[in-house]
């Protein structure tokens, strides 16, 4: 029997969003700005792991990539791009259509499917990266499904893992700022008390048998309007990298 991690009501959320995955001015406007920097870690995170050179065709070219909580398909896209063979998961039924048909118009072959990470990890999937971005912070129980996500990597598999931090400059920025001021967001797409600190994900991710070996914050600049990786700020949104030995 598959133990299921799913929250229905932060499905609930993002299922009413489905349709604006791919307007880069609708409610996903802050994701498509956050993209290049997500991807920037991303991918000189597996290129360093396992030694490919981005500036190749295809670097990716005889990687498995698994994209839990895959959206519209903002990350599953350049992963198949870069030469991976990618299989994006959502809880969400209607982001998958969504991602399916864009992904055709773009002429990508990606395996889309409406899943959890714990049924993938029932039926033995296995991927070389698990991409678990902005993920952690809805799901109802975030130590089983790092479990499920770890149980999804081959030996030297590499997951990369971002979420919110957990305290006053995240909950006036993510949650005062993005949903209510800038309205960004939807009020309610986050809940505050479910964000996690980085020494609580890293305490997670060791839990679950994986080996954390980077964190990084994501920063927002409101005077360029722009997003940069730091190593120092993690105060608000950042991204962790962690290997299965």
């Amino acid at each position: 029997m598959t133990i299921s991690t799913i929250d229905p009501s932060e499905v609930a959320k993002f299922e009413a969003m489905a349709a604006e995955w791919w307007d880069p001015q609708g409610k996903f406007k802050p994701l498509h700005e956050m993209n290049p920097c997500r991807l920037d870690y991303i991918t000189s995170q597996i290129a360093a792991e396992f030694e490919r050179d981005l500036r190749s065709p295809l670097p990716f070219a005889g990687l498995r990539i698994l994209d839990i909580g895959c959206g519209g398909g903002l990350l599953s896209e350049p992963m198949a791009r870069l030469g991976a063979t990618v299989v994006g998961a959502d809880a969400a039924p209607r982001n998958i259509p969504v991602a399916e048909i864009h992904a055709a118009q773009m002429g990508l072959t990606i395996d889309y499917r409406h899943t959890t990470a714990e049924a993938l990890a029932e039926a033995g999937e296995q991927f070389d990266v698990v991409l678990n971005m902005e993920v952690v912070e809805h799901v109802a129980d975030p130590l089983a499904y790092l479990t499920a996500c770890q149980h999804l990597l081959k030996p030297g598999g590499l997951m990369l893992c971002s979420t919110l931090n957990r305290n006053a400059k995240s909950f006036a920025m993510a949650i005062v700022g993005a949903e209510y001021v800038m309205r960004w967001l939807p009020k309610g797409t986050h809940d505050w008390k479910k964000f996690i600190t980085p020494d609580e994900l890293y305490d997670l991710i060791r839990r679950a048998g994986l080996d954390p070996v980077d964190r990084k914050g994501m920063v927002f600049n409101p005077l360029g309007w722009s997003w940069s990786l730091s190593a120092r700020d993690l105060s608000v949104n950042y991204v962790t990298a962690s290997v299965k030995r």
